[in-house]
């Protein structure tokens, strides 16, 4: 499969870049040091990137920003972060990107744990991830030509715990090769409009 991944170079998305890049021709879009350089939260930078790559059979993201911090010191202003990168980036990935995927391919987008399972200082990340799980389960029953969607929440990771881990108290971290698998399933696999939990 031709499968462009998006937020290929943090530390999920270089495991999840490693796991389909065995069997998969991998394009890369980002910020930086990516294939094509493209900014998520600006829709004319997703259509340029789309016309770039062409049709692909995939499009996968582990991109998305989000601002952590107290709900007291939340603004409109900072919550707007989540809302641009992480919740409209995402959906304008598909809204922008369904006549780019041949028939019967997939989306695979990134929710996260915190929409679960809340933490302190995390209000913004999980008001995005809960919209997104959301919009996956609507869009699923009206995707065209067998296209299929779905979302990954991946646990905090083990790789991640030295910069993470006070935000995390009592949650148990999964490596990132594991969380990488549920994005395999989503590609390689049927099924539509999941949640694949990696808890």
């Amino acid at each position: 499969m031709k499968i462009l991944m998006v937020g290929a170079s943090g530390t999920l998305g270089t495991a999840v870049r490693k796991e389909l890049g065995q069997d998969h021709e991998i394009i890369t879009a980002g910020r930086s040091g990516a294939d094509i350089t493209m900014d998520m939260s600006v829709p004319e930078s997703i259509a340029g990137m789309y016309k770039a790559v062409g049709s692909v059979d995939a499009v996968v993201c582990t991109a998305g920003q989000a601002y952590f911090g107290p709900l007291h010191e939340l603004t409109p202003e900072l919550n707007e972060i989540a809302v641009m990168g992480k919740l409209k980036g995402q959906i304008n990935l598909v809204l922008l990107g369904m006549d780019h995927v041949h028939d019967r391919g997939s989306f695979t987008l990134t929710t996260g744990i915190i929409m679960d399972s809340p933490i302190i200082g995390g209000v913004s990340s999980a008001m995005a991830g809960g919209a997104i799980k959301a919009f996956v389960q609507a869009a699923a029953i009206e995707m065209p030509r067998g296209i299929r969607i779905n979302n990954v929440s991946p646990n905090v990771l083990e790789e991640s715990m030295s910069t993470y881990g006070p935000y995390f108290p009592g949650f148990e971290p999964v490596p990132a090769g594991r969380a990488a698998l549920a994005y395999r399933k989503s590609v390689e696999g049927a099924q539509t409009g999941q949640t694949y939990t990696v808890y």
